[in-house]
């Protein structure tokens, strides 16, 4: 964990390393289009999220932002791109818990590494919900548990693959409770929701994004949310602290980094100008809509919550409640 720590500081030192020529350009920046890499196919969280900001950015900095969508692998051949971009700003990645950390740390071998990023800001997250089949017999989390506890090794928990947001949700909640879980790894959150709603599995994380539709319809029901606070759009639905249930927080994150040796100067104005697009009203209003808490601040906060989420999933992995990964 300490060599990890290391790595994560190395790449807020980075910050302010630039090769000259690189360097010679950033108070021009940005002098043509930019290149905005989301790593996940469109019309999720995460597209949305870049969207938003890259058609605000496009308006004030004299220069298109364009989205680029490069799913497969987790998320790692969009960060991959993004990793080996030149270090002028031009390329940004939407970082996400599983390009920007989980695929690092959980990967025996990685194409990239933490260090080939440098932070910009940190959006916001969106907390996770516990959603099931309406048939199934637990109302919330504590009686989730008592369930669990009952039936050690029957409770089966999907998420959308082997070190996704979803799947370190459900490690989060073995580890909190102490309890057997079977995880169902899928291929993607959309499967694994439909096998949720026809009672092939009994639980999933997600978020208020992708399961909106199902939660409206009765489809599903929302058991608890994972997050120290109840969500604004589910203001009945109580938090797994509320139950009881603590240290079980899952969430999905956005922010956006660069290559390392980015220059500082560029990094700075990004950061100005994501955390004013982040205060317009409509762009609030939007974000509120997707469930997001909004957060902001500077690079180096930015990479002080990275640092945490790598400390949490070193801790999942030292206590076996996630493996290792070959590819």
């Amino acid at each position: 964990m300490m060599q990890t720590r290391l790595i994560m500081l190395a790449a807020v030192a980075g910050l302010a390393a630039a090769p000259a020529a690189v360097a010679q350009n950033a108070n021009a920046y940005p002098n043509k289009p930019v290149r905005w890499i989301v790593p996940f196919p469109p019309g999720a969280s995460n597209d949305i999220t870049a969207r938003l900001f890259a058609h605000k950015m496009s308006e004030s900095m004299g220069q298109q932002f364009v989205i680029d969508n490069r799913p497969g692998a987790g998320g790692s051949i969009g960060a991959q791109l993004a990793a080996e971009a030149a270090p002028d700003g031009h390329t940004l990645l939407h970082a996400n818990p599983g390009p920007s950390v989980n695929n690092i740390i959980m990967r025996r071998k990685s194409p990239y590494q933490l260090n080939d990023f440098a932070p910009v800001m940190f959006i916001g997250y969106t907390p996770l919900l516990i959603l099931s089949s309406p048939k199934f017999a637990p109302n919330n989390g504590r009686e989730l548990a008592a369930y669990a506890k009952a039936n050690p090794g029957k409770l089966n928990w999907a998420s959308s693959g082997n070190g996704s947001s979803l799947h370190i949700g459900l490690a989060l909640f073995a580890a909190a409770t102490g309890l057997d879980i079977v995880h169902v790894p899928y291929k993607g959150t959309a499967p694994a929701l439909t096998d949720v709603m026809s009672g092939r599995v009994d639980v999933m994380h997600t978020t208020v994004v992708s399961a909106d539709a199902q939660i409206k319809a009765g489809r599903v029901k929302v058991l608890a949310v994972a997050a120290p606070k109840r969500q604004a759009v589910l203001p009945n639905v109580p938090t797994l602290a509320e139950e009881g249930i603590r240290n079980a927080e899952a969430t999905v994150w956005f922010g956006v980094q660069v290559a390392a040796k980015t220059p500082r100067t560029i990094i700075s104005k990004l950061n100005t100008e994501m955390n004013r697009v982040l205060q317009l009203q409509d762009v609030q209003a939007r974000l509120d809509q997707l469930g997001l808490v909004k957060a902001g601040g500077t690079p180096e906060e930015f990479n002080a919550f990275i640092r945490q989420e790598v400390d949490k999933l070193s801790m999942l992995i030292k206590s076996k409640r996630v493996e290792m990964m070959d590819q």
